[in-house]
């Protein structure tokens, strides 16, 4: 090979080492969401034998890719069992993300983690700095196989009285996959398209499963290392897990008494259910919402005080480093923290004798505002071009924001723009802000080399 090539590879491929970590996350996503619009796109993908328009592909790449669960056509009725696999390999792919699945490949050949690569992992899974990343991304890679598998078992022995071994196991290892993941797809539509879960709503096991892979996959894989670090002894856990633990623990005990108060006489979803099918669904609601996806009751049949709290709770999502999206659990708690501060007159913000740092106040306050400001914009756009009711159109632009993928309905329904839109809004909600965590972890800081006189405004 002439001299000149092999230079110009050797600066090619130092080149891509240096790249941006923010850049290779959404370059990552971006090729995933592209490969498997082509992959959906070949007429073995769906059940006419007829390539489907490239709209639905995109749509249905996005939502898998980035774990949210919106779709425009039924996951079981339209797509073949190649379809649906190149849909369950994207959700992998999306909740675990792309250079964690390198990382794999990695461990797997014996070759040695760089440290472009392990930064391009810190910010993969929102950690705060390199030690023993490599460590935890092993028990990540373990830890998700071993849920994931035990969960499949479960779900493939309910599945199996009525759709025999094959298809049981298939729904099984699919379904346990999609909740772990966050992701909310389903292949349930034999017993009726966009049903989701709707026909195991009296199932405790189906849906205690379900639940619990849910909540696992939206703990994050740094709480995951943090508990095996400490055993049984959870005193000696750290706050950050602490925060995630409770927090994660009220907004599912208050969510699950919210809906089981505000839909206990609702016919049209848990009003007709005997009292402990009402308590199992109204939890069932508090996490699925928490980014999954997955429906028992029906989102279109909820009340409207039920559906502004949905919105609520699908905002701030699941915990850092996990597979769920939203504004995550204690960025929302630094927010809390932040507002007692300010009525306690306390310029730090504190925690069990700790202080947050300013900068990761700011980090907080200015991702909730970027992340209110596209969901009001997205929802008030929508409500204007298609003319449906803003709640609805809040519900589906939270759904898609924070990777969620429940929806009233009205999805398949809406027009083009709308659903370039959502495309949009789901790649924002999953890519942008994981690159905005980089973007604030990977960037320099200088101290300020001007300093400019400080004045006195009101507020309030």
């Amino acid at each position: 090979m002439p001299f000149q090539i092999r230079w110009r590879i050797r600066n090619r491929l130092r080149s891509m080492q240096n790249l941006n970590p923010a850049r290779i996350v959404v370059s990552s996503f971006g090729v995933i969401i592209l490969l498997g619009t082509l992959l959906l796109m070949l007429p073995v993908a769906s059940r006419d034998g007829q390539a489907t328009d490239p709209l639905t592909c995109l749509f249905t790449a996005t939502s898998a890719s980035c774990v949210t669960g919106l779709i425009l056509v039924d996951t079981w009725a339209h797509w073949t069992l190649f379809g649906q696999v190149v849909i369950l390999a994207m959700i992998q792919l999306g909740g675990l993300g792309f250079m964690t699945v390198i990382t794999l490949v990695s461990f797997a050949l014996r070759r040695r983690i760089g440290l472009s690569e392990r930064l391009i992992m810190v910010s993969t899974l929102n950690l705060n700095d390199m030690d023993g990343v490599v460590r935890v991304v092993r028990h990540a890679l373990m830890g998700t196989f071993l849920i994931e598998g035990t969960g499949a078992v479960v779900l493939t022995l309910c599945f199996l009285p009525r759709y025999g071994f094959l298809k049981g196991l298939w729904r099984g290892i699919f379904h346990a996959v999609s909740a772990f993941c966050n992701a909310g797809f389903d292949l349930l539509g034999t017993e009726g398209e966009f049903s989701s879960l709707a026909s195991y709503n009296g199932n405790p096991v189906v849906l205690l499963t379900i639940m619990a892979l849910i909540t696992i996959g939206g703990l994050g894989f740094f709480v995951w290392e943090d508990i095996l670090r400490c055993g049984r002894d959870l005193r000696r856990l750290s706050l950050y897990s602490k925060m995630v633990l409770s927090f994660t623990a009220a907004l599912i005990l208050g969510g699950g008494l919210f809906f089981l108060l505000a839909e206990w006489d609702n016919p049209a979803t848990l009003g007709d259910m005997p009292g402990w099918k009402r308590v199992l669904n109204a939890a069932f609601q508090a996490v699925t919402l928490r980014t999954a996806g997955f429906d028992t009751i029906g989102q279109g049949n909820l009340r409207d005080s039920s559906l502004a709290m949905s919105c609520i709770l699908m905002l701030i999502g699941g915990s850092s480093g996990s597979t769920a999206g939203g504004l995550k659990t204690v960025t929302v708690g630094v927010l809390f923290l932040t507002l007692r501060a300010g009525l306690a007159g306390r310029e730090e913000v504190t925690l069990r004798g700790r202080s947050i740092s300013h900068r990761r106040v700011m980090n907080a306050l200015t991702l909730t505002l970027i992340v209110a400001v596209i969901f009001l914009a997205g929802s008030m756009i929508i409500s204007l071009v298609d003319d449906v009711p803003f709640l609805s159109a809040a519900f589906e632009s939270a759904s898609a924001m924070a990777t969620v993928g429940v929806t009233v309905g009205i999805t398949p329904t809406l027009s083009l723009f709308s659903h370039v839109l959502l495309i949009c809004m789901m790649f924002l909600g999953r890519v942008g802000i994981m690159s905005f965590s980089i973007a604030f972890l990977a960037r320099s800081k200088y101290p300020a080399k001007i300093k400019y006189p400080t004045m006195d405004i009101m507020i309030g």
